[in-house]
């Protein structure tokens, strides 16, 4: 591995006919670099669709009340019933798995009647009454001020966070909100926080026209009782909320005599049901690079080593003389080998380099569009992506000169001697 010698006989050998060295090694440049480009492509899709997620917990599902279909211990079927706070609890202690249950109610909504109002400026925004942990499950960023907390809870203050979308509509621009009052449904809140909505697209600019008070001061303002409207339900790491929805459901059908073969009465939505399936395509995506990287790499392996049994053959004599002077088996396979690995991991690396300058190209004209609306973002390969192509690259090398080194010891040094 360290003569000079040696290394000396492998340039010589492989720059003797050098244009011929350069289109073998093309083989193998072009397939890493196909193979990169496909896996750096796959991760900017992913970070795109993903950037739709806006970092929400994606190990969460939503559940709601819909009509009874089924008569049950004297309850007639198309009765509806509601969810009430003491529910809460009896899931969080039926149900100890669960990381985060968030119980919520809503006023107003898109395209609705101007049900929030600021001195002569009027708008239509969701208002939800939430708990705490509700930023855990659909983070934002807070621009100014603070969340809701459970002192807020416990005294039912009358506050509210509102959107930047909201802020805009009734505020002046350059105005502060902090500590003004706006008015929902003829009830005063006053803000204490703006805040920002992660992710892109058109869901998310509307996501910044929503309002957030706590959840006590809202049912005591608006006459919602312990009624509840929905709740959003979070298991904890490592544990999926699928296996756990049937547990929380069972809760629900127990506690409000729903027959439990209904199906029908309690409506949910699994967030990570949807999620897994986004993650399988990511999967089956960068599978998928793999498969067609390996395969044009391997085109590659087997011009090198075609091109090693044509030097293998040239160098017949110089074989035979080298067995007559005592060289190993060992030794002249080690030569091939060496010469066949050298080749294919300087043309892999090349590839990589030259991948690595089309992805750094691709990140910086991104960088100079607004990308807001793509479904394209930050094309990358992490470090472990380059270790397994190294990886493949050796073991490539490996077995393209396997094949001319077993050929070049099976010369008798005789034959060998005589070939010309």
């Amino acid at each position: 591995m360290f003569s000079r010698d040696r290394w000396s006989e492998i340039i010589e050998a492989l720059t003797a006919n050098w244009f011929r060295t350069v289109l073998t090694a093309f083989g193998v440049l072009w397939g890493i670099f196909i193979l990169v480009i496909l896996l750096a492509a796959g991760k900017g899709l992913e970070n795109g669709v993903m950037k739709d997620f806006g970092g929400i917990a994606t190990n969460t599902m939503f559940m709601w009340t819909q009509v009874a279909s089924k008569p049950y211990k004297g309850l007639p079927k198309g009765r509806r019933y509601n969810f009430e706070i003491e529910d809460v609890a009896a899931i969080r202690e039926q149900v100890p798995a669960l990381r985060f249950i968030s119980p919520r109610n809503q006023l107003g909504g898109f395209g609705g009647a101007n049900n929030v109002v600021r001195g002569l400026n009027t708008g239509a925004f969701n208002v939800y009454g939430d708990y705490p942990e509700i930023i855990k499950q659909e983070p934002m960023d807070i621009t100014s001020g603070r969340f809701i907390n459970y002192s807020d809870i416990q005294d039912k203050r009358k506050v509210a966070i509102i959107g930047e979308g909201v802020k805009a509509v009734l505020y002046d621009k350059g105005e502060d909100p902090l500590g003004t009052y706006i008015k929902i449904n003829g009830v005063n809140f006053m803000v204490i926080g703006t805040y920002k909505k992660k992710g892109q697209g058109g869901d998310v600019e509307e996501g910044q026209k929503q309002i957030y008070v706590p959840f006590t001061a809202f049912s005591q303002a608006f006459n919602m009782g312990n009624r509840v409207g929905w709740m959003a339900i979070t298991a904890k790491d490592g544990i999926p909320i699928t296996n756990l929805k049937q547990d929380i459901i069972d809760v629900i059908k127990a506690r409000h005599t729903i027959h439990p073969e209904d199906d029908r009465a309690v409506g949910n939505f699994n967030l990570f049901e949807q999620y897994s399936k986004v993650n399988g395509l990511f999967v089956a995506l960068k599978a998928v690079a793999y498969f067609v990287g390996v395969l044009v790499l391997l085109s590659g392996i087997i011009g090198i080593s075609n091109i090693m049994l044509i030097v293998v053959k040239e160098r017949t004599n110089e074989i035979g003389v080298r067995r007559a002077l005592g060289a190993t088996p060992w030794a002249i396979r080690g030569q091939i080998l060496m010469e066949s690995v050298f080749l294919t991991i300087v043309s892999g690396m090349a590839g990589i380099i030259l991948a690595t300058g089309v992805i750094w190209l691709v990140n910086f004209q991104l960088d100079q569009m607004d990308t807001s609306e793509m479904m394209f973002a930050n094309p990358s390969v992490n470090l472990g992506v380059v270790i397994v192509s190294l990886a493949i690259l050796i073991v490539s090398g490996l077995l393209a000169g396997l094949i001319p080194a077993q050929h070049a010891i099976k010369i008798k040094p005789v034959d060998a001697l005589r070939t010309e």
